[in-house]
């Protein structure tokens, strides 16, 4: 949003939704020491979806149903080793890349309508993936047709 002096503002109304997906993993070059060999992560997963104005009904999405877009779109990952799937063959599959992914399902939730009625008004989303108490990593972006 600009405001009268062309000043650009990010008045946005927030929803968050939590959950958790446990996985396997390795990691390929020097940078990662000892992630190198096949080790478990348990991410603490949180979802925001952003929008300037409220629903008719006065929310920024159906919290219901952005929970089990969340839960639907980390079933695929939840207990994998995910060296094993082919979608990820090749990739380090690290926490920054992880938000990314989750993020492009998350999206399409929004733009499918999945999130319950309005949920054509999110304007961002953001994935923070929590990998300890002392670390995260998230992908934020747009919520674009």
């Amino acid at each position: 949003m600009t405001t009268a002096q062309g000043e650009e503002r990010y008045d946005m109304y927030a929803v968050e939704v939590r959950d958790h997906v446990m996985i396997a993993h390795s990691f390929k070059g020097a940078l990662f020491g000892p992630a190198q060999g096949l080790h478990g992560a348990t991410f603490v997963v949180d979802v925001a979806f952003f929008r300037e104005e409220l629903t008719p009904d006065g929310v920024v999405v159906d919290i219901g149903r952005a929970h089990e877009a969340l839960k639907a779109t980390l079933a695929p990952l939840n207990y994998k080793n995910l060296d094993e799937l082919p979608q990820f063959q090749g990739q380090n599959t690290t926490t920054e890349f992880l938000s990314r992914h989750i993020y492009e399902g998350m999206a399409d939730a929004a733009r499918g309508g999945r999130l319950g009625p309005g949920s054509n008004g999110v304007a961002r989303i953001r994935v923070t993936l929590h990998e300890s108490h002392v670390a995260r990593a998230w992908f934020e972006g747009p919520v674009s047709a």
